[in-house]
């Protein structure tokens, strides 16, 4: 692993947790917008972004960059809600699509 991934990388694993945490407590409850979907969505790709960093891909900014993108739609999702669950997810995806566009940019 390249050391000048490991910061998008934490950010990708926090982001990960925080996700999955919104998914569990958003299980039953109605929602006015795409919060939880995003949310699976957000896991999976956190998830490739780890694997294909961890791995130098030469794919890994293209990740990167798509992760960053699904993390912000995300983030927009969260950010509707007052649950403290999605505002916490809401923190963590802008903060992994922050890192996620200085390793792409």
């Amino acid at each position: 692993m390249k050391l000048a991934y490991k910061s998008c990388i934490e950010a990708c694993k926090k982001c990960f947790i925080d996700c999955q945490n919104c998914i569990v407590n958003m299980a039953g409850k109605e929602s006015m917008n795409e919060c939880p979907n995003c949310c699976i969505q957000c896991v999976d790709t956190c998830l490739s972004t780890i694997k294909m960093l961890m791995a130098d891909s030469p794919f890994s900014l293209k990740q990167a960059a798509l992760c960053a993108e699904i993390c912000e739609w995300c983030a927009e999702q969260c950010q509707q809600h007052d649950h403290e669950h999605c505002q916490l997810c809401a923190e963590s995806c802008l903060a992994c699509a922050k890192e996620c566009r200085k390793l792409a940019a």
